[in-house]
């Protein structure tokens, strides 16, 4: 079983992962950030990951710490379970409604960390959390693993639905990408190495 247990502690936040890739959609998360845990739900569920995520930070500055740490932290223990990548699938591309919200989430463990985010809603908030803190979450995230990363949101109208359609999406293409394929034998590159 691959998994993954990822402490993190600096003088703004600590953080604590465990990732189990073949788990169940089962998610215990706990970041003092209500929008955070919410996604990080879709996350699991989506993925089929069992994920536990337990994190304190200076909230009382503001969310940005937290949530960069939280996603640096995820992409650790990605980073981590998946080893050498050995017989997996590597790519992963997800196409998904929320209702008028339209997110599309194509990704590569390629181990060249690169996020290119396009959300035609800009700075709006969802609730107390403004958008843009889904774009620091997608970029701690891919520097951790070592994806490449293609977000785009289209039709949007409502925030929420926006990031929740990215979040749902980006658990599927994961599901995808982490999947050992019966048929790869070695590291699905050409090089022979995925780093």
């Amino acid at each position: 079983m691959r998994k993954a247990h990822v402490k993190r502690k600096t003088s703004e936040t600590e953080v604590e992962v465990k990732l189990v890739l073949e788990g169940t959609g089962t998610a215990e998360v706990s970041t003092g950030i209500g929008f955070l845990d919410h996604m990080l739900h879709h996350v699991a569920k989506h993925g089929l990951f069992d994920l536990d995520v337990k994190a304190t930070g200076d909230l009382e500055v503001d969310n940005h710490h937290t949530i960069e740490d939280v996603a640096r932290s995820i992409g650790e223990a990605f980073r981590e379970a998946l080893g050498n990548k050995q017989g997996i699938r590597r790519y992963g591309n997800v196409t998904l409604p929320m209702d008028e919200a339209l997110a599309g989430v194509f990704l590569d463990f390629s181990g060249r960390p690169l996020l290119v985010y396009h959300n035609p809603l800009g700075e709006r908030r969802s609730g107390e959390s403004p958008l843009d803190l889904v774009s620091i979450f997608l970029q701690g995230f891919s520097d951790r693993a070592g994806i490449t990363l293609h977000v785009r949101v289209e039709n949007a109208q409502d925030p929420h639905h926006a990031a929740e359609a990215v979040f749902k999406a980006l658990g599927r293409a994961l599901r995808q990408a982490t999947e050992i394929d019966p048929r790869v034998e070695d590291i699905p590159s050409t090089k022979g190495i995925l780093e």
